[in-house]
Formats: structure tokens, C-alpha cells, sequence
């Protein structure tokens, strides 16, 4: 029992010995943060066809952590906003981003969903950002499968270093205050 090789590249740092290791329930709990995002994916155009891309074989989002995607937001933990997002739409997108239970991150793919891409036009919402708050920015139009991989790196990165009190602190009770979002508007 004790020829037993363990790879410990990947466990948080703790204290080890002969049957156990200890460390703290946040580091344990990052851990599987990290590796279990369940994301939405939110496509309107040709960004979603390249995660398309990054979900196949060549690039396996799976690799990640990532491989189930849920089209549900209350089993999501990452909303992936790719493409352009009509003013007709961005209501929508509002309201799948509230259904998400906490935590929640949002990455916002490609130039379209970022700053309104080409599409200066009265009907075009320019950047998600004006009704969302978003975690991480992948750019391009569209961006290559490679970018988003290290998007969905920079998330779990995120979610590994998130405290449990997130929703709890004032700055983050003010951003959704800014945002209209929460408790204290309706």
C-alpha cells in the first residue's frame, strides 16, 4: 500500500503524511470550482462557430473541466456571450444572467458582444458590458479557438481564487447596485 504513487500536481498546497493531507475547505473547494465550470453558451453569430471549433476534437474544451454545456442558466456557472447583441436581445441576455445562481462569471467572446463590433447602429447594443458586469474579454472578430481556451483559463482562474463571501462585500453589492441588479431594486 504504501508503493502507492500519488501525483500531487494538482492538489492544492496542505500539510501531507503518511494517509492523510490536510489543507483549507477554500483551496478544496477552488479546486473543484475550477475544474466543474458548466457554461451557457450564448451564440448569435460567427464566434459561436468557433467554439464550435474549440469544442471539438482538435482544441476538446473538455480537457477543462468544461465539456458539459448547459442550456439551462440555473445549472450554469459561466455565461459565454459570442456575437452580436441586438437592443431587442439584451433584455434576454439580462435575464438568463440573473436566473444563474452564484457564483457566476461571464465571458464575452469576440468584438461583436465586446464594443458592438462593426455594427455602429442605433439597434446594435455596443458591449454587453452596458448591462451585465463581465469577468474576462476575448478579442477578435472572431477570436481563435486558441484565445478562447485561454479565456476559459483566465475564468477558472477566477473561480479557483474567489472567496465565499464574494457576494457579501460591499464593492460587489455596489456593481450590482450599478447594474440595477439584486434585491434592492425590485
Amino acid at each position: 500500500m504504501s508503493n502507492i504513487i500519488i501525483d500531487s500536481k494538482h492538489e492544492p498546497p496542505g500539510l501531507r503524511g503518511e494517509g492523510f493531507f490536510a489543507t483549507k475547505l477554500s483551496d478544496v473547494i477552488g479546486l473543484a470550482r475550477k475544474n466543474s465550470l458548466w457554461p451557457l453558451p450564448f451564440a448569435t453569430s460567427c464566434c459561436g462557430i468557433e467554439f464550435m471549433a474549440t469544442m471539438a476534437a482538435n482544441y476538446d474544451l473538455g480537457r477543462f473541466g468544461s465539456e458539459r454545456m448547459s442550456f439551462s442558466p440555473r445549472q450554469a456557472d459561466l455565461l459565454m456571450v459570442m456575437g452580436t447583441i441586438s437592443k431587442k436581445l439584451a433584455p434576454v441576455l439580462r435575464q438568463v444572467y440573473e436566473q444563474m445562481a452564484e457564483p457566476r462569471w461571464v465571458l464575452c467572446m469576440g468584438a461583436c458582444a465586446s464594443s458592438g463590433g462593426i455594427f455602429d447602429t442605433y439597434s446594435v447594443l455596443q458591449g454587453i458590458d452596458r448591462i451585465i458586469p463581465v469577468d474576462v474579454y476575448i478579442p477578435g472578430c472572431p477570436p481563435r479557438p486558441e484565445q478562447v481556451l485561454d479565456g476559459l483559463l483566465r475564468i477558472q482562474e477566477l473561480a479557483q481564487n474567489e472567496s465565499f463571501s464574494r457576494r457579501d462585500k460591499p464593492a460587489y453589492k455596489e456593481l450590482m447596485r450599478d447594474y440595477g441588479i439584486g434585491d434592492e431594486i425590485n
